[in-house]
């Protein structure tokens, strides 16, 4: 069975169906490509068929390229991997073109064979790329369809003609969204942008219609035709010139220049929007192919797409388990954190008991769900009757006798264990003897929290990140006693919730925290040493974090590092490191500089809340060092500071596999994404550059920079953290 099909019907109608076999959704293959170009061949050359008319057998057109068809076409080039690539990308070209083309004489413009794509729903990537080069494009009225070029978001940019054949048909600005920022639209949406020609009720039925109808000037696009001119203009025409200016001002705001592939693309429609058409299509595969040979595509696919699925379709779930899927939840803790984690389940279909220390307490974290779909109606992506059906799903009380039913619960009271303990005692006494506990700590250790548990087999930490509808990680953390039931119930849960998941062992402050606090706190003490800092958030901002440290520490609030600072303290006794970070963190928090909760913090801000600058008082006490330190060496501090916390998580077992540490990381506080992740990182630079930098940092910084062993055993052996590591892998060993 192949993944296209093709009948012919008496009218002279050839439609060919697109179903790969044994998946849910169209993905392109090398071998597809081949059934394809042959398929339009035969439809061509056959003088009874009139029109073509290209179609889906699945709810939804298309998904995009199988990414193991261009890692094959660089294996299958041996040493020359960019050749293979770029003739692998051009042979795609081809094929593309001669639909678009449809065999007519190029010269005259006539002769052709219309050909029209009926998109049943989603089109994405390559999905959406096929229909560009046919003639007129029919999507379904369908509301829950996407149609975009997304590719931008997992380290390339649409290379299958989309991007030039986009700016062609829209011009560069119009494109921008859909190309530089991977946007996605229903397609309704899509048609009053001009990337799709037609919405209807039945788009087989409309293309078939449109096809046996078409005259020879409807099968010619606008720039095969004489006197074309590009919308908005070309980068010599005035307008254009404009237009191309703003975009790189745009992308470099946006990058910081950490990202490689937005500046490829603007490159390929640059240069290629100054070309005839053909040549611009051969300008598209050469960027292509060099962002392909760029190892931070390879390392973004493989972290945001390949693991990122694997992850979310329970690659590290406990074999064995029947399905764990939750139906009533208890959620512990009605403030911000619970309101947020109701909302999530109740917008999953579960059933939800929000408790707090009284009524009018845990009214008001369910009254976080209604602000919340009211702002989802003014949007006009949500309605009253929406609204409802949520609330109606969850129950705000004080009464713990209400969660009897529940299958799952988690807690989200004060981060006191004493409170938590007793808290799990009460409720553990009401609750079903099969229901999981688990905990949304941030920083406390699971095993410890478990001992007031009866059941520590069935108690487990479930870790989210605020704001919880917006964050795409949770962190589910195993006890010592933690056993697999409760695992996979941690798991099912997330997967319902739409999130990724990551499993760590227990440790003080998990995996997550574990890297951001030393992170934050080098920014911290870089700037007690005299350097700006606005110079040390634009070194995190350069490296492709979204907002710099600092930022962050006044986002997340400065007395939570005050109190986290405290915490771990009493907890390691003589054991802690003192640091000038702590300091700086303490002397903000007496003087009410809290941050922007406080309207006051390492910014100021104006009364409704909108930052105006970095705050002159942390000059004015830490006045600007002689001599600033190199950029590369705050980049440095501020990356090693991350990664080495990574390696010990790996080393001591916290973490087992690397595709939760790259994928955790980038979702959970935005490391660098163009870099895949922590141990990504660490193979761009190479184990044994790695080493030599913690020695030169550790020499110049402090101890808190020294190699680790696993890290220093890899340069000896000259060893990667994927090669090391494969998928399967459980420990550091």
């Amino acid at each position: 069975m192949t993944d296209f099909t093709m009948t012919k019907d008496a009218e002279g109608v050839a439609t060919i169906t697109w179903d790969c076999p044994g998946k849910s959704m169209n993905v392109m293959s090398g071998e597809a490509l081949i059934v394809l170009s042959d398929l339009i061949d035969d439809a061509l050359a056959d003088e009874a068929v009139k029109g073509i008319v290209i179609t889906s057998a699945k709810k939804d057109f298309a998904g995009g390229m199988d990414l193991n068809v261009l890692a094959k076409m660089k294996e299958d080039a041996g040493d020359e991997p960019a050749r293979g690539l770029f003739e692998g990308i051009m042979q795609m070209h081809a094929l593309l073109r001669k639909i678009e083309l449809a065999g007519m004489d190029f010269k005259t413009k006539k002769g052709g064979k219309p050909i029209a794509a009926a998109l049943p729903g989603t089109a994405v990537g390559i999905g959406l790329e096929l229909p560009l080069a046919t003639h007129r494009i029919f999507a379904a009225d369908n509301a829950k369809a996407k149609i975009g070029l997304p590719e931008i978001m997992v380290g390339i940019f649409p290379g299958a003609g989309g991007t030039t054949r986009l700016v062609r048909k829209m011009g560069a600005m119009a494109a921008s969204p859909f190309l530089l920022q991977g946007q996605l639209v229903n397609p309704k949406k899509a048609k009053g942008a001009g990337i799709i020609d037609e919405v209807v009720e039945d788009p087989i039925a409309a293309a078939r219609d449109w096809v046996l109808n078409a005259k020879d000037a409807d099968l010619v696009k606008p720039w095969d035709a004489k006197g074309y001119k590009m919308p908005g203009g070309a980068p010599y025409h005035p307008m254009g010139f404009q237009t191309f200016v703003g975009a790189s001002a745009m992308v470099n705001a946006n990058t910081n220049g950490a990202f490689p592939a937005p500046k490829a693309l603007l490159s390929a429609v640059y240069e290629g929007a100054m070309m005839p058409f053909d040549t611009a299509l051969k300008i598209e595969a050469r960027w292509f192919t060099h962002i392909l040979m760029n190892p931070s595509s390879a390392a973004m696919i493989r972290s945001l797409f390949l693991n990122k699925e694997a992850l979310e379709k329970g690659a590290v779930r406990p074999k064995n388990i029947p399905d764990q899927s939750v139906k009533k939840v208890g959620v512990l803790g009605a403030g911000m954190m619970g309101a947020g984690i109701a909302l999530v389940s109740a917008q999953a279909g579960m059933q939800v008991v929000l408790i707090d220390r009284d009524q009018e307490a845990a009214d008001r974290g369910k009254s976080y769900s209604a602000s919340f779909m009211d702002k989802g109606i003014k949007r006009g992506k949500a309605t009253p009757e929406k609204k409802e059906a949520l609330l109606n799903l969850i129950t705000a009380t004080p009464d713990l006798d209400q969660l009897a039913g529940c299958d799952l619960i988690i807690e989200a009271v004060f981060e006191d264990p004493g409170v938590k303990a007793e808290m799990t005692k009460k409720v553990e006494a009401i609750i079903p003897e099969d229901c999981i506990f688990a905990s949304n700590t941030s920083t406390l250790p699971i095993t410890g929290l478990a001992q007031a548990s009866v059941r520590p087999e069935q108690f487990i930490g479930i870790h989210f990140f605020s704001p919880v509808e917006k964050m795409l990680l949770v962190e589910i953390i195993k006890g010592q006693k933690t056993g697999d039931r409760a695992v996979a119930k941690a798991l099912d849960y997330v997967r319902q919730i739409r999130k990724t998941p990551i499993v760590v062992n227990d440790a003080r402050f998990f995996y997550c925290n574990r890297c951001i606090i030393p992170y934050m706190n080098e920014a911290m003490r870089i700037v007690t040493e005299g350097t700006p800092a606005a110079m040390v958030d634009h070194a995190a901002q350069q490296l492709g974090f979204p907002v710099g440290p600092i930022q962050l520490t006044d986002e997340t609030s400065i007395d939570l590092g005050a109190k986290i600072a405290r915490a771990t303290k009493a907890a390691m006794g003589d054991a802690y490191p003192d640091s000038p970070s702590d300091d700086l963190i303490f002397w903000m928090e007496e003087l009410g500089r809290l941050g922007r909760k406080s309207k006051a913090g390492f910014f100021d801000y104006d009364e409704n809340g909108k930052r105006l600058g970095y705050w002159q008082g942390i000059t004015e006490k830490f006045p600007a060092a002689a001599e600033l330190p190199a950029l590369q060496d705050v980049k440095d501090r501020l990356m090693f500071a991350q990664v080495l916390e990574a390696v010990r998580a790996l080393e001591e077992g916290v973490v087992e596999d690397i595709r939760e540490g790259d994928v955790g990381a980038i979702l959970a506080w935005g490391f660098a994404p163009w870099t895949g992740g922590p141990y990504s990182w660490l193979d761009m630079l190479g184990a044994e550059y790695a080493a030599e930098r913690c020695d030169e940092l550790e020499a110049a910084y402090g101890e808190r920079f020294k190699c680790p062993e696993l890290l220093r055993d890899m340069a000896a052996k000259g060893q990667s953290f994927y090669g090391r590591f494969n998928p399967d892998a459980k420990t550091a060993a």
